[in-house]
């Protein structure tokens, strides 16, 4: 019975959480983050003060939330193993067009392009626990391809930037910028399959694409 009521608790638990950062994201696009107090996100999420406290102590707290979630991926997936990379930037590329794609996404640069000229920590803390371990997640298995031989790449870093880019520079930064910008699942498809490509030919020593380049 105990394990039934912890369970119980758990999920209302988490069913709270998920109402504030929803109300903490929307009033920080309508009013900003400066003029957005704790109190009135527990208002408009429908919670206590007290909940709101004990899950979040501060503002900058809650934005982290908001940061961590932004970037998580859907189950929290695995990298894909080693050994076939075109498969696995393929994983990788369709993970990240899904990811950038999610309406969360776009609110949480809005808010930080928005307030970067008075409130320089939120960028800092998009970048350090948003951007760079999903990054660090891609350069990771970027690694391990080239330890098993699949890819011969020196740079890394400018390896996985390379393949990123490609993909948000069309799924993304115009969907952030351009009013009622849409990009069909067709053409998302497309442009994951044309990055791996592209990486493929440059870096790939083995399979379709494999560069010939010394």
């Amino acid at each position: 019975m105990s394990r039934v009521v912890t369970t119980y608790h758990q999920r209302v638990a988490q069913e709270k959480r998920a109402l504030i950062v929803t109300a903490a994201t929307a009033l920080f696009l309508e009013l900003g983050y400066d003029r957005t107090s704790l109190a009135r996100i527990a208002e408009r999420s429908g919670v206590s003060r007290a909940t709101l406290f004990k899950q979040f102590p501060s503002k900058a707290a809650l934005f982290d939330a908001i940061v961590t979630e932004s970037w998580s991926t859907a189950d929290e997936e695995d990298p894909p193993p080693a050994g076939n990379v075109v498969d696995g930037l393929s994983i990788i590329g369709r993970r990240y067009a899904e990811l950038l794609g999610r309406a969360q996404m776009t609110d949480l640069f809005r808010i930080v392009i928005a307030e970067l000229p008075r409130f320089p920590e939120l960028a800092h803390a998009q970048f350090s626990h948003g951007k760079m371990p999903y990054f660090e997640s891609v350069r990771s298995y970027l690694l391990a391809e080239n330890e098993a031989g699949t890819v011969r790449v020196e740079d890394v870093d400018l390896a996985a930037t390379q393949f990123l880019g490609m993909i948000s520079n069309y799924v993304f930064w115009p969907t952030l910028l351009v009013p009622g910008w849409e990009v069909s699942a067709e053409r998302v498809a497309q442009v994951v399959d044309e990055a791996v490509r592209t990486i493929a030919a440059r870096y790939a020593t083995t399979g379709p694409g494999a560069s010939t380049n010394d």
